[in-house]
Protein backbone atom coordinates (compact mmCIF):
# COMPACT_ATOMS: atom_id res chain seq x y z
CA UNK A 1 0.00 0.00 0.00
CA UNK A 2 1.29 3.43 -0.93
CA UNK A 3 1.74 6.17 1.63
CA UNK A 4 -0.02 9.53 1.58
CA UNK A 5 3.28 11.07 0.51
CA UNK A 6 3.40 8.72 -2.50
CA UNK A 7 -0.20 9.60 -3.39
CA UNK A 8 0.49 13.34 -3.20
CA UNK A 9 3.73 12.99 -5.19
CA UNK A 10 1.92 11.09 -7.96
CA UNK A 11 -0.83 13.72 -8.03
CA UNK A 12 1.70 16.52 -8.39
CA UNK A 13 3.34 15.09 -11.48
CA UNK A 14 2.71 17.18 -14.60
CA UNK A 15 1.31 20.11 -12.58
CA UNK A 16 2.97 23.34 -13.73
CA UNK A 17 4.05 25.63 -10.89
CA UNK A 18 4.75 29.35 -10.59
CA UNK A 19 6.51 31.29 -7.85
CA UNK A 20 4.97 34.19 -5.89
CA UNK A 21 7.03 36.57 -8.04
CA UNK A 22 5.64 35.06 -11.24
CA UNK A 23 2.12 35.24 -9.81
CA UNK A 24 2.57 38.91 -8.93
CA UNK A 25 3.83 39.63 -12.45
CA UNK A 26 0.78 37.90 -13.96
CA UNK A 27 -1.89 39.72 -11.92
CA UNK A 28 -2.48 42.22 -14.72
CA UNK A 29 -2.95 39.43 -17.27
CA UNK A 30 -6.39 39.72 -18.89
CA UNK A 31 -8.91 37.15 -17.70
CA UNK A 32 -6.53 35.61 -15.11
CA UNK A 33 -8.36 33.85 -12.28
CA UNK A 34 -6.47 33.58 -8.98
CA UNK A 35 -8.07 30.92 -6.78
CA UNK A 36 -7.60 30.71 -3.02
CA UNK A 37 -8.08 27.04 -2.11
CA UNK A 38 -7.31 27.43 1.61
CA UNK A 39 -9.71 26.32 4.30
CA UNK A 40 -12.31 28.96 5.32
CA UNK A 41 -10.70 29.53 8.72
CA UNK A 42 -7.44 30.42 6.97
CA UNK A 43 -9.05 33.26 4.98
CA UNK A 44 -8.94 35.56 8.02
CA UNK A 45 -5.16 35.79 7.68
CA UNK A 46 -5.61 37.95 4.58
CA UNK A 47 -5.87 37.44 0.86
CA UNK A 48 -3.82 37.93 -2.23
CA UNK A 49 -4.95 40.98 -4.18
CA UNK A 50 -7.70 40.03 -6.61
CA UNK A 51 -8.05 36.45 -5.39
CA UNK A 52 -11.33 34.55 -5.47
CA UNK A 53 -11.78 32.51 -2.30
CA UNK A 54 -12.71 28.90 -3.01
CA UNK A 55 -12.04 26.51 -0.13
CA UNK A 56 -10.35 23.19 -0.82
CA UNK A 57 -13.69 21.43 -0.38
CA UNK A 58 -14.95 23.17 -3.49
CA UNK A 59 -12.38 21.37 -5.61
CA UNK A 60 -13.09 18.05 -3.91
CA UNK A 61 -16.84 18.05 -4.51
CA UNK A 62 -17.41 20.24 -7.57
CA UNK A 63 -16.41 17.67 -10.15
CA UNK A 64 -19.29 18.41 -12.51
CA UNK A 65 -18.89 22.01 -13.60
CA UNK A 66 -22.01 21.72 -15.76
CA UNK A 67 -24.08 21.78 -12.57
CA UNK A 68 -26.61 24.66 -12.65
CA UNK A 69 -24.99 26.27 -9.60
CA UNK A 70 -21.50 26.33 -11.08
CA UNK A 71 -19.48 29.49 -10.72
CA UNK A 72 -19.77 31.49 -13.97
CA UNK A 73 -16.14 32.54 -13.53
CA UNK A 74 -15.23 28.91 -14.27
CA UNK A 75 -17.35 28.45 -17.39
CA UNK A 76 -14.32 29.03 -19.64
CA UNK A 77 -12.08 25.98 -19.33
CA UNK A 78 -9.30 27.76 -21.23
CA UNK A 79 -9.22 30.71 -18.84
CA UNK A 80 -5.79 31.09 -17.16
CA UNK A 81 -6.02 29.95 -13.52
CA UNK A 82 -3.49 30.09 -10.66
CA UNK A 83 -4.34 28.09 -7.50
CA UNK A 84 -2.72 28.89 -4.16
CA UNK A 85 -3.03 27.69 -0.58
CA UNK A 86 -1.17 27.64 2.70
CA UNK A 87 1.85 25.68 1.58
CA UNK A 88 1.78 24.44 -1.99
CA UNK A 89 0.70 20.80 -2.10
CA UNK A 90 -2.99 21.67 -1.71
CA UNK A 91 -2.88 24.17 -4.56
CA UNK A 92 -1.09 21.60 -6.72
CA UNK A 93 -3.76 19.02 -5.94
CA UNK A 94 -6.44 21.61 -6.80
CA UNK A 95 -4.68 22.36 -10.08
CA UNK A 96 -4.51 18.63 -10.84
CA UNK A 97 -8.22 18.23 -10.11
CA UNK A 98 -9.03 21.14 -12.42
CA UNK A 99 -6.84 19.64 -15.16
CA UNK A 100 -8.86 16.45 -14.84
CA UNK A 101 -12.05 18.54 -15.17
CA UNK A 102 -10.85 19.86 -18.51
CA UNK A 103 -9.08 23.10 -17.62
CA UNK A 104 -6.18 23.59 -20.03
CA UNK A 105 -4.38 26.59 -18.50
CA UNK A 106 -4.17 25.97 -14.74
CA UNK A 107 -1.05 26.16 -12.57
CA UNK A 108 -0.16 25.95 -8.88
CA UNK A 109 1.61 28.67 -6.94
CA UNK A 110 4.53 26.57 -5.77
CA UNK A 111 5.18 28.31 -2.47
CA UNK A 112 1.55 29.03 -1.72
CA UNK A 113 0.38 31.56 0.82
CA UNK A 114 3.34 30.89 3.09
CA UNK A 115 5.86 31.85 0.43
CA UNK A 116 3.86 34.97 -0.42
CA UNK A 117 3.68 36.30 3.13
CA UNK A 118 7.22 35.33 4.10
CA UNK A 119 8.51 37.40 1.19
CA UNK A 120 6.48 40.40 2.31
CA UNK A 121 4.15 40.61 -0.68
CA UNK A 122 1.02 42.71 -0.04
CA UNK A 123 -2.29 41.24 1.03
CA UNK A 124 -5.70 42.77 0.45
Amino acid sequence: MKSLKDFVQAALEHVPEVTPEETLARLSEPNLLLLDVREPDEFEAGHLPGAVNLPRGWVEVKVDLEHPKRDPALADRERPVICYCGGGHRSALAARAMQEMGFTNVVSMAEGWTGWTKRGFPTA
